[in-house]
Formats: C-alpha cells, structure tokens, sequence
C-alpha cells in the first residue's frame, strides 16, 4: 500500500475538534492544499467531499498532512476508523481514494489520501445536500 499523505478538509484541520485527537504528535508538515473535482457538502457536524465529473470543475480548500514515517500505519488505521472506511464495504460512508491535490505553498502536485462520500451518500447529497460555497467547511 503507498504511504501517500493524506488531504483532509474538516473536523481533522488544524484548530479542529479532531485534528489533536488524531493528527497532533504523528504528523510532519500541514500545509494548505485544495482539491479539484470535488464539492463540498455538509454534513451532521462534519463535511462530505463529493466528486463531480471532470467538467463540472469543483473545488476544496484544506489541508495536505503528511504523517510521521514512524506512525504512519497507526494514523492509517485511526483514520480509516474514523471515516468509519471499510476496504470494499457498500455500508460505507466515505471511500478512501487515491487523488491529486495542489500543495498552496508552491503550487506542486502532490498524490494524497482523500476521503470522499461513498457512492449512495454522494447520490444523496447530489439530489438533497446543501452544498457548502466556495468549498471551504472554515470560512475566512
């Protein structure tokens, strides 16, 4: 499995609920980052990142985390715990995948862990979801 970093975009950002319960003492750098392709919809207290078709534009803001090499399969399964992400569960609520995310210290690229809505709830929110505008669950 690729030890990418992960890109997150609510409760896990710096100065949020679950950013020290998970991230504080395993993590390296955090920097911002956005994601294309994806709205953001909110959810019961925390967002869903849901993808859009590649010509439906999209955009997140938040954070690129790259973990500690020394706890990186710790972090990796406290996540996945979280997100409640199951490998190949159709119960699931969020789908960890493999995306392209835009490091906004130097505009790099960077291949990155995001958790996005399964595919039933993102139908869901499509249809009945309140989109959160302009894709940052932070405001300015």
């Amino acid at each position: 499995m690729s030890r990418l970093p992960f890109f997150v975009y609510g409760t896990l950002l710096r100065g949020e609920g679950n950013h020290d319960a998970f991230l504080r003492g395993r993590t390296l750098p955090e920097v911002p980052a956005t994601l294309t392709g994806a709205l953001l919809y909110e959810g019961p207290g925390y967002p869903y990142a849901v993808e859009t078709p590649e010509s439906s534009g999209g955009l997140i803001h938040g954070e690129l985390v790259t973990a500690d090499p020394t706890t990186y399969a710790q972090l990796l399964a406290a996540l996945d715990e979280l997100e409640e992400y199951t490998p190949n569960n159709p119960a699931n609520l969020y789908e960890r995948v493999p995306r392209d995310v835009t490091r906004l210290t130097d505009g790099a690229r960077v291949r990155a862990w995001v958790y996005v809505a399964a595919p039933a709830v993102a139908t869901q929110l499509r249809a009945n979801g309140n989109l959160i505008r302009g894709g940052n669950w932070r405001p300015a």
